[in-house]
């Protein structure tokens, strides 16, 4: 008794459950659901970081620990209900746009993302992340997220088979011939459905579904077992460390600068946007940001040299926020459910392509959200906000859309007479962003 009591005494002393009105049993509940509904990141991650030729059960493991890593510091620094693992966004451009478009091995991106990982961390140190965010226009914030959303489920309609390359029109819908794209196609209306339905892991829940139903008409082959041992992080451990010698070439800095900026970007809206549904938020500021923004800078510098994509605070974690998640003690647990589930690395065998495109798919539609706070109705806004998103996707480049848009913003503001609301740092960021578009496409590779 003494024992249980004590152990309530600890952990209301360190997460501060009454004066945030909220309980144990609450709270380990908003955990296990925050972790049921982003659990499909410890498949899909390994999913695409192996389209890039890494080893997908070394992923496996990063991605897990860096998840833990990351919701853990989120827990004892800031005391949020926020769980942190690695960014789909991030790991979409390290595979489509870098390794695969680009041409750079793996292993010389991976040490772009330890470069961008030590000046985040600097950055969030001396608390020049905030100055700089502050200097983005709240629409090219907007318009980068719903980009990434859209470019994220294009690959989701072509790793599920629903759209193919085409030498005519570049494009063009996927046979219907192939049994497998029937999967995909399942998958997507199972969890579409359960997304209306506002059922908790949604996503989780679909991807389940769909890989039963792939098992049963055997279109996906039977694991030789569940449960085994911890796959190793050898393949991947210390691999981008290794490589920084390859750091030479200007294509792979501005490779960095875009890992740096995404990142910058990414977890900043989302904790914003958690904090205001939670009713964090006071005098429009968000209490504890920097043990937040510190939790994710040193878990994307975990993760870099385990062997993973930059990590994010993840927008599922409004799903334990809508069912009472108030503390830090909710991360805790994401964590801990992290952990134990990193003993299921079999399962990525029945994790194929066509039932993780359907995820790719709902989260593009999910970021695409943000379109609709985009000021639409005037064209200086408008239409830097339009290439960034559309150009994501069309030149399967995120860092292309990304500097469609913030080199049309200074010219289309100048030229409305608005002169005065454009940040001196924006200024700045338009010649980065002409140096970056130069060093990847005219200078010798």
């Amino acid at each position: 008794m003494d024992t249980s009591m004590n152990q309530r005494s600890f952990i209301e002393k360190l997460f501060h459950l009454q004066e945030n009105g909220t309980t144990v049993r609450r709270e380990v509940l908003a955990g296990l659901t925050t972790f049921v509904s982003m659990a499909y990141i410890l498949f899909v991650n390994p999913q695409v970081l192996g389209d890039a030729g890494m080893n997908k059960g070394a992923v496996f493991t990063a991605t897990a620990l860096s998840a833990i890593l990351g919701s853990v510091l989120m827990a004892l620094l800031a005391n949020y209900p926020i769980a942190i693992a690695p960014g789909l966004g991030d790991n979409a451009f390290f595979t489509y746009s870098v390794v695969l478009a680009m041409g750079i091995p793996w292993q010389t991106a991976m040490a772009g993302v330890f470069i961008s990982s030590i000046l985040f961390l600097i950055l969030s140190l001396v608390k020049l992340r905030e100055i700089v965010i502050d200097a983005i226009p709240h629409d090219l914030k907007l318009a980068m997220a719903a980009g990434i959303g859209i470019f994220i489920a294009f690959v989701g309609f072509q790793g599920g088979g629903l759209i193919t390359g085409s030498k005519s029109t570049l494009v063009a819908m996927g046979s219907l011939t192939v049994p497998t794209t029937w999967l995909t196609i399942f998958g997507l209306v199972v969890t579409a459905g359960l997304m209306a339905k506002k059922v908790p892991g949604s996503i989780f829940i679909g991807m389940v579904l769909t890989t039963i139903l792939g098992l049963v008409t055997k279109l996906i082959p039977l694991p030789s077992h569940i449960v085994s041992s911890i796959p190793s992080l050898k393949p991947t451990f210390g691999v981008g460390v290794a490589h920084l010698g390859d750091i030479s070439q200007p294509q792979l800095w501005s490779v960095v600068l875009i890992f740096l900026l995404v990142a910058f970007f990414d977890t900043a809206g989302t904790l914003i946007g958690l904090a205001a549904q939670a009713g964090f938020m006071k005098d429009n500021k968000m209490p504890r940001i920097g043990g937040a923004l510190m939790a994710d800078s040193i878990s994307m510098l975990g993760g870099a040299v385990m062997g993973t994509t930059p990590t994010a605070a993840y927008v599922e974690s409004s799903a334990g926020i809508a069912i009472g998640g108030r503390t830090g003690l909710t991360s805790m647990v994401v964590g801990i459910l992290f952990a134990l589930a990193m003993f299921f690395s079999p399962l990525l065998t029945v994790v194929t392509s066509n039932v993780t495109a359907p995820v790719l798919i709902i989260v593009g539609i999910l970021m695409a959200q943000s379109m609709k706070e985009i000021d639409w109705s005037k064209f200086e806004i408008a239409m830097p906000a339009f290439l960034t998103i559309v150009g994501m996707p069309l030149t399967y480049n995120i860092s292309y859309g990304i500097a469609f848009g913030f080199l049309a913003y200074p010219l289309t503001m100048l030229a409305a007479g608005r002169r005065k609301e454009i940040n001196p740092i924006m200024y700045i960021l338009f010649v980065v962003f002409i140096i970056l578009l130069y060093t990847i496409n005219i200078l010798p590779k």
